[in-house]
């Protein structure tokens, strides 16, 4: 194949990626009291959210159905992605490049889940209770709301990425167990850091509920880059 047949396939690649995320976001914005249910599950009762924009609440509904739609089109973009660009590897690197995309994938949803049933209801409780004065009371817009649940689902993500991350570098001999074993002390306060940055909150119960999975995570990849 030329270049241009190579730039005619990767044009189809995006425009079906695009088709795809648009079915998927308008069928996410069709099912509007599906998809905000689970938006606010993880919201208190006692916690009342507002909107102050006039077209607020119906940019936040095409926001929100824009992140459905590429969430459940990201399965179909990286199969697509992968089918473009299979024919220039080799089988062990096809291999590689499936178990890379795969676990990368399933380690991201697994921190946006840890996100979503853990750390931002308990994020939610106390920034949303937390007083300097009777006299303020607290009213979350509904954008403020939305945006601080995306802001910790993808850094908790891109967090549980690690064992990936780290599984790569030491294919390419960046990375060795030895040496993370020699740095752990080192990595357990740059785990702690790192969560406190995550949590805005400032109790150490909800530090610790972030620290030791992530921790954990580092326990894990070093098994991961040892094999």
């Amino acid at each position: 194949m030329t270049f241009w047949d190579h730039l005619d396939e990767l044009r189809g690649v995006i425009f079906k990626s695009l088709l795809v995320t648009l079915v998927c976001m308008v069928v996410a914005f069709a099912f509007k009291e599906e998809v905000f249910a689970i938006i606010l599950y993880p919201k208190d009762e006692s916690l009342q959210l507002i909107n102050t924009a006039v077209t607020g609440q119906f940019v936040t509904h095409m926001m929100v159905s824009f992140y459905a739609g590429l969430i459940a089109a990201m399965p179909y973009i990286l199969y697509q992605l992968f089918h473009f660009i299979s024919p220039a590897l080799y089988q062990q690197e096809r291999r590689l490049a499936i178990r890379l995309v795969l676990s990368g994938y399933v380690m991201f949803i697994v921190g946006v889940l840890f996100s979503y049933f853990v750390i931002f209801p308990f994020t939610l409780r106390f920034l949303g209770g937390y007083q300097v004065s009777e006299e303020v009371n607290n009213l979350i817009s509904l954008e403020s709301y939305i945006d601080t649940m995306v802001m910790l689902s993808l850094m908790l993500g891109v967090v549980f990425e690690m064992p990936v991350v780290s599984w790569l570098l030491g294919r390419f001999g960046l990375l060795t167990a030895t040496r993370m074993r020699t740095y752990r002390r080192g990595a357990i306060l740059g785990i702690v850091i790192v969560s406190a940055i995550i949590t805005p909150t400032s109790d150490a119960f909800t530090l610790l509920l972030v620290s030791v999975p992530v921790y954990l995570l580092y326990e894990i990849s070093i098994l991961v880059v040892r094999k």
